[in-house]
């Protein structure tokens, strides 16, 4: 019964993602490793589900394990400029006959109907063919790149008309050039391109570790500009190409595990995902508070109510209250909350601040979100030019002791505030002094 519950919570609270999705166009890149992985057979099966719900799907497949091996078994020498394939026209013709035996796998592995999976009864139709028309990139620094090349142009409308009719799209890495020759693309390059080209919502580049790892921490989300500072240090790919695409206007970029199974579900429909995202506008904001934010501040508060830590407050009460709350926002979501009330002396005139009601999502803890809402909350008084704030908790003083507050009496409240004092909560008193801006 318990996972019977958490299965339909999980699909509860997935619903609003996938409303958002609908009609929305997504380009998923895997990389060659990818089709061979014992779980490419279950990331088949995500990805003709999200078709099944309304998603516009472009899949991109690189090919570089199975041209390798091929060129390995004639005895071609593989060569490289930087990570970029040189073809000669030898090598064209065997990277020809390795992409056009992996895109027919492809084409394969989604047109079958397998009872026990979301493909049953499917009538997918899979559409490849020349979308893509390429330019040779030339000689770079002396070497020429032969049939290697560069995406020209993408045949949008026609991809568009395949979309229109809840095709899978696939688009190998080969290009024709306007002279009847064909290229080697790097199908990221070609990923990038065709995100940028269709307006895609979001770019899902697959690989073989789940996160990018930043002085050995996951790193899970990051900003255009943390991006580009972490692209200088590492050495990725992946994260070459989701900065291309952030960068040509695409939202959000994904670095997903083909390993690891239901990866892409869990990042599209779930708060926090599986992966490192790549955002290019305000993905997290801290923000005031509206009228319409109190179901969500009532869905953050009511679990530490019930457990004693927070003091209830009613709809009514948070309503009336609204304008003394700030929020921590994901995508569009609020996961924190917290309130800067005023405390008056007798005459009416504010002499310091409290905060109160912090309340952070359990999914959203340990990311610094907390630091960063007290932080927004000092600002506000300081603001206010205020000399103090003051906190009251029964369970978290040392979290605030951590920054910056330090313990006092009750009898070191102001005085109109150490009249409301609830002598049976016995909460601990804790005061921040803040510096003059």
């Amino acid at each position: 019964m318990e996972t019977e519950n958490s299965t339909l919570n999980w699909f509860r609270n997935a619903a609003p993602y996938i409303n958002d999705l609908r009609g929305r166009t997504l380009v998923v890149a895997i990389p060659g490793e990818g089709f061979e992985h014992e779980n490419f057979r279950n990331l088949v099966h995500d990805l003709t589900l999200l078709i099944s719900l309304g998603v516009r799907l472009v899949l991109v497949h690189g090919a570089r394990a199975q041209v390798n091996r091929a060129l390995e078994s004639t005895g071609i020498q593989s060569r490289f400029y930087g990570n970029t394939r040189i073809s000669d026209r030898e090598t064209l013709e065997i990277i020809k006959a390795a992409i056009g035996k992996l895109r027919f796998e492809i084409e394969a592995a989604f047109s079958q109907g397998l009872p026990d999976s979301p493909m049953a009864r499917s009538a997918l139709k899979v559409v490849s063919g020349n979308f893509v028309t390429a330019r040779p990139v030339g000689i770079i620094d002396g070497t020429d790149m032969g049939w290697t090349g560069k995406v020209r142009r993408m045949e949008v409308s026609a991809i568009t008309r395949a979309l229109d009719e809840s095709s899978l799209v696939v688009l190998s890495p080969l290009g024709t050039s306007l002279t009847g020759e064909l290229f080697s693309l790097n199908y990221l390059d070609l990923a990038a391109e065709a995100a940028r080209a269709l307006k895609a919502e979001k770019l899902i580049l697959f690989r073989d570790q789940p996160f990018l790892e930043i002085d050995g921490e996951a790193v899970y989300d990051l900003s255009i500009n943390q991006a580009e500072e972490a692209a200088e240090a590492i050495d990725s790919e992946t994260l070459n190409c989701a900065l291309l695409a952030c960068n040509a206007g695409i939202p959000r970029a994904h670095l997903l595990s083909y390993a690891e199974d239901g990866a892409l579900l869990q990042e599209l429909f779930s708060r926090e995902g599986t992966g490192t995202m790549i955002y290019r506008d305000s993905y997290e904001v801290v923000r005031r508070a509206r009228i319409n934010d109190v179901g969500g501040i009532l869905g953050l508060i009511r679990p530490l109510e019930k457990q004693g830590i927070l003091v209830r407050r009613s709809r009514e009460k948070l309503e009336a209250e609204i304008d003394h709350f700030t929020l921590v926002e994901v995508d569009g979501t609020p996961v924190a909350c917290a309130a800067l009330y005023p405390i008056l002396d007798e005459q009416g005139d504010t002499v310091a601040a409290e905060i109160a009601c912090v309340a952070i999502h359990p999914e959203f803890r340990g990311g610094g979100r907390g630091a960063k809402l007290l932080a927004h909350m000092e600002r506000q008084a300081k603001a206010l030019e205020l000399p103090e704030i003051f906190v009251l908790t029964t369970q978290t003083e040392h979290w605030f002791i951590e920054h910056g507050f330090t313990q006092v009496e009750v009898s070191d409240l102001p005085a109109t505030r150490k009249s409301m004092y609830n002598i049976q909560r016995n909460s601990r008193v804790l005061r921040k002094r803040l510096a003059r801006q």
